[in-house]
């Protein structure tokens, strides 16, 4: 049976596993190489069985681990090209590392068939993708300011998806953060808000998308209870009910449970 799990989902720290009956793949390594094999042990898989690596883009909270997972296990690294030319010229990746670019085309690893989508962030190339397992299409979009066309036409008929939803407008407004990084928090180049979120999941779920984890959720300017009312709210104005049209699920920080598809 195919699982999908965010291990770890905050501002501190961001990695999804998916597991299908011919492996495993991973998007994101941005907590220790320690605490990331644990994580996988403790849903039941082994780091060992990972064939690929995708990476969303190069901020550390995604990054954290690569250069020591990628020296533990022999895997190829998958990102668009201008992530693996960050991730180069910063020496993440560890001498003979297979590098496959993925900005246009589609790549298939094991019997996942994959997708890359634009997301728009402050990094160059960053990535969002799309997983078909056998029928069953998952993904996974965070760090990305603004909901493009793209993103829309990506994400139509994606079962299960990891969006980002990722502050609270008026706790950030109101918080601790220095008034440039709030800018840059709430540009189009940003992060994603309840708000901003919540106005697509009608869209999504007219789309075929029937169960949400809304992710990336700020420790200091988001509540868990406040991502998903707001996203209720707009999902109750077209009449979905939750249990009954849909699941949804806010993402802890770690620790997430394994949703099986």
């Amino acid at each position: 049976m195919a699982k999908f799990c965010p291990l770890f989902s905050s501002s501190s720290g961001n990695s999804t596993y998916i597991s299908s009956a011919y492996g495993s793949i991973l998007v994101d390594c941005g907590v220790s190489f320690k605490t990331l094999k644990a994580s996988i042990e403790g849903i039941g898989g082994d780091i060992g069985d990972i064939k690929a690596l995708f990476i969303t883009h190069e901020h550390i909270d995604h990054i954290k681990c690569i250069n020591t997972l990628l020296k533990n296990i022999k895997i190829p690294l998958v990102a668009s090209s201008a992530t693996l030319a960050a991730l180069e010229s910063a020496g993440k990746i560890p001498a003979g590392t297979e590098l496959i670019n993925i900005d246009a085309n589609q790549y298939e690893i094991s019997d996942i068939a994959v997708n890359r989508f634009a997301t728009s962030h402050d990094t160059d190339g960053s990535s969002g993708y799309v997983f078909d397992l056998g029928g069953q299409r998952v993904a996974v979009c965070t760090d990305l300011g603004v909901f493009t066309d793209e993103v829309r036409k990506a994400l139509k008929g994606v079962r299960t998806l990891l969006i980002e939803s990722n502050h609270d407008i008026e706790m950030l407004r109101r918080g601790p953060y220095p008034p440039e990084l709030k800018l840059r928090i709430m540009s189009d180049k940003g992060h994603l808000s309840n708000n901003a979120c919540a106005v697509e999941l009608p869209k999504l779920l007219n789309g075929g998308t029937t169960n949400f984890v809304l992710g990336h959720l700020s420790q200091h300017n988001n509540l868990p209870t406040l991502a998903l009312s707001t996203a209720k709210s707009c999902l109750m104005d077209i009449g979905a009910e939750s249990g009954r049209d849909y699941i949804i699920s806010a993402a802890r920080p770690q620790n997430n449970e394994v949703i099986y598809l």
